[in-house]
């Protein structure tokens, strides 16, 4: 075979079933190749960042590796920004960029760019193929390092040479790796049954679940929900771990972290022993280091080791898969026929409901305008009964996304957590409706995010991909906005978007649908016209300007050292120098 036809065998022979590229010279015969495969669907993106979104959202929704094709020099430079996203969030992803001749290596040949230099440092690993012979092993070690441990993306960069030269094609099972990668996914029994000790003997136990936990699969949530029901612990999560445990359970507490519940915060903030299911502590979380959860015993459960200690230092590591580890507590607990401290926890729940008991959510009702967390909280109610899978874009409208969309199953959150990616929601979204062709499918999106990579309502329309983007529309760049009024003396520079598109001609131009609301009274009506569309909607939904995300930690502020309320208020908590958001 050629190289290119090794390249699309390959991903034929990994099971894959969809990819996303953009076609150019360096990968034009791999191209070729694609089109006599028909085993393999191709969505055409606009941009080779919307591929690698799209790819993030294909494999966060489905549990299955997205895969990219790009392009030599600018084509690989666009996906950048994706590929680091996915790192930055541990998704599976292989991508495939085309690549000079080698003989034209370094010689700034025309869109020639050190790929696998710029990407040594936003890729779980990267290969430069220089030998035909070497591409099938190199392909199925690309799935087997994205796909296991702590996933992440691969990148194989294939210069133009190598997929016309032929070679001998070997299956994933025919080749050998030639690292020595081999994850540990088993805990190690003794210190999972001291762990499930110190759970039995704590006062104020609190689970704090991450990601990894629904990287673990469905088996790892079931897990999670068992341990938490024998230990009678709270549980909360961060904002890439939504769905993890059920939004209904009345053990949860919500998110915690910035924007996080008043009750979760406290709650890790006072809590004696702290159970870390696939977390990694990140900044978001943990507000100051040194004030957090001062007084507790930390328990870390990670797939990855150079998690653990890396920001928190803890009492009790265990390096394993989280589904694996959090089965094998259930089975310790069992052994030892452990039970909770229950007088300590009705104390420890009583406290918590207090916590709650402020309504930390609670917000203005309005009459005259469609409040924010309102428009969320309808969209929740309208579509929960539906098999619904939400994509955001990044600021406000993604943090009161988290706080009033309620999920109950994993795999059903896609968001730009770690890096925080403005741009991810809708070609995320198209990711998740490939995966998931009868699903309802919404990306939550700001009107200042979205346009990022509108161009992906293209793609949606030109692959009948019936996604729905309902835009939280307040005409500024919310997040900075917000940030502006409580740090900057209310300096708002550049932070207004005033030459905003007309959202509803823009859907038309495209040939979606457009739908514009500014009642209250009509919002129900219209985001059923939007679910009920058979086409790519977009929802111009017109909201109050002005509103903050709350409650906050302020940077550099311990988890009891919320910002609650309205922002009246948050003169008298940060002080009028704005000291305390630095």
């Amino acid at each position: 075979m050629t190289g290119a036809e090794i390249v699309v065998r390959g991903l034929v022979d990994q099971g894959v079933e969809v990819l996303f590229g953009y076609p150019g010279g360096a990968v034009l015969p791999i191209y070729d190749a694609l089109f006599h495969e028909p085993r393999l669907q191709h969505i055409l993106v606009r941009h080779e960042q919307g591929a690698a979104h799209a790819a993030e959202g294909y494999a966060r929704s489905s549990g299955k590796p997205g895969v990219v094709l790009v392009t030599s020099g600018p084509g690989a430079t666009n996906a950048i920004t994706g590929i680091m996203d996915a790192l930055m969030d541990s998704i599976p992803m292989v991508v495939i960029t085309g690549q000079v001749p080698t003989h034209l290596i370094g010689t700034d040949a025309f869109q020639e760019a050190d790929t696998v230099g710029m990407t040594r440092s936003c890729t779980k690993h990267n290969y430069l193929v220089k030998d035909v012979r070497d591409l099938p092993q190199i392909i199925h070690e690309a799935f087997k390092i994205a796909t296991t441990g702590r996933p992440g993306p691969v990148l194989i960069d294939i210069p133009k040479d190598v997929q016309f030269a032929k070679g001998e094609y070997f299956g994933p099972g025919e080749v050998a790796s030639t690292h020595a990668y081999a994850p540990r996914t088993k805990g190690d029994a003794g210190r999972i049954a001291e762990a499930a000790r110190m759970i039995a003997q704590a006062r104020r136990p609190i689970f704090y679940t991450g990601g990894g936990v629904i990287n673990a699969g469905p088996k790892a949530s079931a897990a999670l929900r068992e341990f938490a029901a024998l230990t009678g612990a709270p549980v909360t999560s961060t904002l890439m771990g939504l769905g993890a445990f059920p939004a209904a359970d009345p053990a949860w507490l919500g998110m915690l972290g910035m924007h996080g519940t008043f009750e979760a915060n406290n709650a890790m903030h006072d809590c004696d022993v702290m159970i870390c299911v696939g977390a990694r502590f990140d900044d978001r979380v943990t507000g100051r280091l040194d004030a957090f959860s001062p007084g507790s015993k930390k328990i870390h459960i990670d797939i990855d080791p150079s998690s653990i200690n890396k920001n928190v230092r803890v009492d009790l590591p265990i390096v394993g898969d989280a589904g694996s580890v959090l089965e094998d507590l259930i089975a310790a607990w069992k052994a030892a026929n452990l039970q909770p401290n229950k007088a300590a926890l009705t104390d420890w729940w009583a406290q918590i409901d207090q916590w709650r008991a402020r309504q930390c959510l609670s917000y203005r009702r309005s009459d005259s305008v469609i409040k924010p967390q309102y428009a969320i909280e309808r969209l929740y109610e309208l579509t929960k009964d539906k098999d619904v899978y939400i994509t955001t874009e990044v600021g406000q409208h993604q943090m009161w996304a988290a706080q009033f969309f309620r999920f109950e199953e994993p795999n059903r959150w896609m968001t730009s957590g770690g890096l925080g990616t403005m741009g991810y929601g809708l070609p995320a979204a198209l990711g998740v409706q490939l995966a998931h062709p009868n699903s309802l499918v919404v990306d939550i999106a700001g009107e200042a995010s979205i346009q990022m990579c509108i161009q992906e309502l293209s793609t949606a329309i030109q692959f009948d991909l019936p996604v729905k983007i309902f835009i939280l529309n307040n005409e500024w760049m919310g997040m900075v906005r917000q940030w502006q009024q409580l740090l900057h003396g209310e300096r708002y520079s550049h932070s207004y978007s005033d030459s905003l598109p007309d959202f509803v001609k823009l859907a038309e131009a495209y040939g979606a649908v457009g739908i514009r609301c500014d009642n209250p009274a009509e919002l129900d009506a219209k985001i059923l016209e939007m679910v009920n569309s058979d086409k790519p909607v977009i929802f111009d939904c017109r909201v109050e300007k002005h509103e903050n995300c709350l409650p906050m930690i302020p940077s550099g502020k311990a988890h009891n050292e919320m910002i609650m309320g309205e922002v009246e208020d948050i003169g008298n908590v940060i002080g009028e120098d704005g000291a305390g958001l630095v």
